[in-house]
């Protein structure tokens, strides 16, 4: 398959991202070969997937831990004593998730995320899957000239409170909007290639750009990005973990939840986050 691991078995979920890893246990101490390892399926395939795994918080904070320093949301309260995980919850007569819409996670922040570690507790029997998009697809297969030009951008990212205020569970923290500026296209410090830096939602324009004059082009890099070809679908089960690099990928939860019209009982979802922060984008 072109991928060598030496103490894990991976399974690639499509042709553009994504992998399952077995052979792990999260909640125990993981010896360097098997971080290795994990980190090279990471770096490899984007977003990787692992199931039927039992972690209590303090776990899920000491394997996230591994890859670097945790961040702390700033609008989206962390539980009471673990300030580092967000519990994503939609209730049962809830019709939408909090991650509705292709996103990067925070990116006006200064020092945006490596990636998240996302294990679910509460999920539907179905509908409620999570899909990804590979960025770097995304931006290699535009033409040469649109990818001179993106080169030289500056995106402004803003976001602020009211992205985060819809959902019952779910306590918010306020504070003003925040800002931050990075490049358009980055490079992967792993890898040291060339990604779109793109979320529709919260990139409003390009530095010396007016908003108006940035819209379409940021429209056309959105639509661009969610081309089925470049992504894969997870479905989620009790126990799972889904890991992504937020350097590289969009992500989205899917909001299928026509319970009503198809006589469906409506389902809790509720999962764990614990994100850790990034490098400065180059």
């Amino acid at each position: 398959m072109g991928f060598e691991y030496q103490k894990l078995s991976v399974r690639p979920l499509s042709g553009a991202l994504g992998a399952e890893i077995h052979g792990v246990d999260l909640s125990q101490p993981l010896d360097n070969e098997t971080f290795s390892d994990i980190h090279k399926a990471f770096v490899d395939h984007l977003v990787i997937f692992f199931r039927d795994q039992q972690m209590t918080p303090e776990q899920h904070l000491a394997f996230a831990r591994r890859f670097g320093p945790l961040h702390i949301h700033p609008y989206a309260a962390g539980m009471k004593d673990r300030p580092e995980i967000i519990e994503i919850i939609k209730e049962r007569e809830e019709t939408h998730n909090w991650g509705d819409g292709w996103h990067t996670d925070v990116p006006f922040e200064e020092r945006p995320p490596l990636g998240s570690i996302l294990y679910s507790k509460e999920v539907p029997p179905f509908s409620g899957d999570t899909f990804f998009s590979n960025m770097y697809l995304a931006y290699e297969t535009l033409s040469e000239g649109l990818r001179k030009t993106l080169d030289g951008l500056t995106g402004v990212y803003v976001g602020d409170n009211a992205l985060y205020d819809n959902f019952a569970a779910m306590p918010n923290q306020k504070q003003e909007s925040l800002i931050a500026e990075h490049p358009l296209v980055r490079t992967h410090i792993d890898t040291g290639k060339k990604s779109l830096y793109l979320s529709k939602r919260f990139l409003k324009r390009f530095k010396d750009w007016s908003e108006e004059e940035s819209r379409p082009l940021i429209n056309f890099l959105q639509q661009h990005a969610e081309r089925p070809e470049f992504t894969c679908r997870f479905h989620w089960e009790v126990n799972s973990v889904a890991f992504w690099d937020n350097r590289c990928t969009l992500h989205l939860a899917n909001c299928d939840y026509f319970y009503k019209a198809r006589n469906f009982s409506p389902s809790r979802r509720r999962m764990h986050r614990v994100t850790i922060i990034g490098e400065r984008p180059q």
